[in-house]
């Protein structure tokens, strides 16, 4: 494969804390790669280390090519990245804050750039709006031409649709999909699951290390877990019976049913019958259930 990143042994730390431990990841070209995991994981760091904005203290290989320690200029050029809270200029324009970024670039036919990033973004119309004035969504939008106008091979993307409508997150899927499909490289953090499962693949990183990785299906097959599904009127009044049970490794309200999770059939089957006035169903477990499976069985070191 044709790796966009493919690095190894990332350490990070501040002072005596080790917010990054031993990260390995290989992306694909023009494929989308989902980073998740909670806040304090170490997912900016891991980002900001690919991109050139912070150096490792330790950690081997390249991305778009580069020794990712010696090259990180190179790698900045060709890098798009767009950060979790809006960075561009309130008081200027669309038009003006994409100006702005081109020059930075030093790039050619600006005006020809610019208006094509408007044109693709939908945001043409609304060019001469300032910037602080826009919505969430809108925001989010500039944002995204702001990180593409000079046409970059990777696109590094943190927290990108914190905060925005359903409406305008499922656009901005949509327009990441397109970008990956001419080819671009997209490296995503996000804490929603239905974002997760749209990504090619999927890498978890608790506590600084990287403890799943590969498609959703493949980290719900490798999870091991047996999972039922209970409905009935009262239910999640057991969750906390359930929780405190052995034979349970997890047990979560999801709406109006709950989802219980355990290593061992037998064992769990037991357990659920004891509830036999509820109706219960085993499905397959949801990345979330495997992924608050993975964090109640990791421990910070």
């Amino acid at each position: 494969m044709d790796y966009v990143i493919n690095v190894s042994g990332l350490n990070k730390y501040y002072g005596d804390k080790h917010v990054v431990k031993d990260v390995a990841i290989t992306i694909g070209k023009g494929r989308i790669m989902g980073f998740l995991g909670p806040n304090g994981a170490g997912k900016t760091t891991t980002l900001r280390m690919l991109c050139g904005l912070l150096t490792p203290d330790s950690g081997q290989g390249e991305v778009l090519g580069f020794n990712f320690r010696t090259e990180s200029y190179k790698i900045k050029l060709r890098t798009g990245y767009m950060t979790q809270r809006f960075s561009l200029y309130d008081d200027m324009t669309i038009a003006e804050n994409l100006h702005f970024v081109a020059r930075v670039y030093d790039l050619d036919n600006r005006k020809e750039r610019v208006e094509k990033s408007l044109t693709q973004l939908g945001l043409f119309d609304r060019q001469k709006q300032l910037a602080g004035a826009l919505s969430g969504g809108w925001k989010q939008r500039l944002a995204l031409a702001a990180a593409t106008i000079h046409e970059p091979e990777l696109l590094l993307l943190d927290e990108p649709t914190a905060g925005v409508d359903p409406k305008a997150r499922r656009e901005f899927w949509d327009e990441i999909h397109a970008l990956a499909a001419k080819g671009l490289t997209v490296m995503v953090s996000t804490h929603y699951m239905d974002e997760a499962e749209r990504c090619h693949d999927i890498g978890y990183i608790l506590y600084g290390r990287l403890i799943a990785r590969g498609t959703a299906q493949e980290i719900i097959e490798k999870s091991d877990i047996v999972t039922f599904k209970g409905t009935g009127e009262g239910i999640s009044n057991i969750v906390n019976e359930l929780t405190a049970n052995k034979a349970v490794l997890t047990a979560s309200a999801f709406g109006t049913a709950i989802h219980v999770s355990g290593r061992d059939y037998n064992q769990l089957k037991a357990v659920i019958d004891q509830y036999n006035k509820f109706q219960w169903q085993q499905v397959e477990p949801s990345l979330e259930d495997v992924f608050i499976y993975l964090m109640s069985q990791r421990q910070e070191q």
